[in-house]
């Protein structure tokens, strides 16, 4: 009898599938908790935006038919959005299936792609799953080191993974760095970069890194609805780039790889303002409400402009980990990340972020 499994090529039996935040469905069948705290995938506490929500309840009647495969009305609302042409956008089924299609579409087993240290999991998993090999740049400060990358890029370079804010470690660059960044790196190359937590910039840090476009046709800049549009359950993202790279992608896209209910409810979230501004306070506020507890606990952290913090617990991550789920409290452990000494906790509402203080201080008396 043949093993079906040993057929599979050398680059896909050694990979190391991603690793998800705990669900809290999973923790209730475990341990049968009353009260859980989820803050470990980056959720937005405040749930979907209302006008995300009522755009699905008019949705549901059409279920039967199958969704607009070229996406025309979000694509035409990012568009004006951003003043691009409906060419230069593609939609996918949350940003990871956009990284997925730009690996599929320019990757090789004969060729590289260059990421962080510390950077988001899925650049590694996308890059070997089509057998190109991964080159790892050590992190300066948890962060990308701009000018390693540069200099790593070599011949057989295709694409360079850069996310910003990054995930774990809530890192972020200048908008400038970046731009300088960009003109360093030859035109054959595509620059990705991943802004899945870009709503959570204040006014002082943003920059608009579409509008580089018109200057860079090696770029291709990645958003989410998942983070502070609150639509992570529908898996929607979009991809920004020049015509021409678009349609490289679209070859290789998935015909309806957008589902009707993502459609319409991301449509409706980009007008939401008030919930967006909503949004980034809170995130802003809970951020300072973590950092404070690490303060009176003495515990370090990397300061982030995400949605989430890295902190740092020591030694016995795992098992402080371990002790807050008993207590109703799930984190995310990033030793996947070969941070084994941390714990990336996400923001939630002001209460489940009080409730996360509280069971920590206990976990770190005992």
């Amino acid at each position: 009898m043949i093993d079906l499994c040993e057929l599979a090529p050398q680059y896909v039996k050694t990979i190391a599938p991603y690793q998800p935040g705990k669900p809290m469905s999973e923790l209730q069948r475990e341990l049968g908790l009353s009260k859980i705290v989820k803050l470990a995938s980056n959720e937005n506490p405040l749930g979907p935006s209302p006008l995300a929500l009522e755009a699905i309840h008019r949705a549901l009647p059409d279920l039967a038919l199958y969704p607009d495969g070229n996406g025309f009305e979000l694509k035409t609302s990012l568009a004006e959005m951003h003043q691009l042409e409906l060419s230069n956008i593609v939609l996918g089924n949350g940003s990871n299936d956009v990284l997925e299609l730009i690996a599929r579409a320019f990757l090789s087993p004969d060729t590289e792609a260059i990421y962080s240290q510390y950077a988001f999991a899925v650049y590694p998993l996308v890059t070997q799953a089509v057998g190109a090999k991964g080159k790892v740049v050590p992190a300066k400060d948890y962060g990308h080191d701009l000018e390693a990358i540069a200099q790593s890029v070599s011949e057989k370079t295709r694409v360079v993974f850069i996310a910003n804010p990054n995930n774990p470690t809530g890192h972020f660059i200048a908008g400038d760095e970046i731009k300088a960044f960009l003109q360093k790196i030859p035109k054959n190359v595509l620059v990705v970069l991943d802004e899945a937590y870009t709503e959570y910039l204040d006014d002082q840090l943003t920059y608009n890194a579409i509008d580089w476009l018109n200057h860079f046709d090696n770029l291709i800049v990645t958003r989410s609805f998942s983070k502070a549009y609150g639509l992570a359950g529908l898996r929607v993202g979009c991809g920004f780039a020049h015509q021409d790279v678009i349609a490289l992608i679209n070859r290789v896209r998935q015909p309806f790889n957008v589902n009707q209910l993502a459609l319409v409810a991301a449509e409706a979230a980009l007008h939401d303002k008030d919930f967006l501004d909503k949004t980034r306070a809170i995130n802003q506020a809970g951020l300072l409400q973590l950092e404070n507890a690490c303060r009176t606990f003495d515990l370090s952290f990397i300061p982030s402009v995400g949605n989430f913090l890295a902190i740092k617990i020591g030694d016995n991550a795992l098992e402080v980990y371990q002790q807050l789920l008993k207590r109703g409290v799930i984190v995310r452990p990033i030793a996947n990340y070969h941070m084994p000494n941390y714990l990336r906790v996400s923001v939630g509402l002001p209460e489940e972020n009080s409730f996360f203080i509280d069971q920590l201080r206990i976990v770190l008396q005992h």
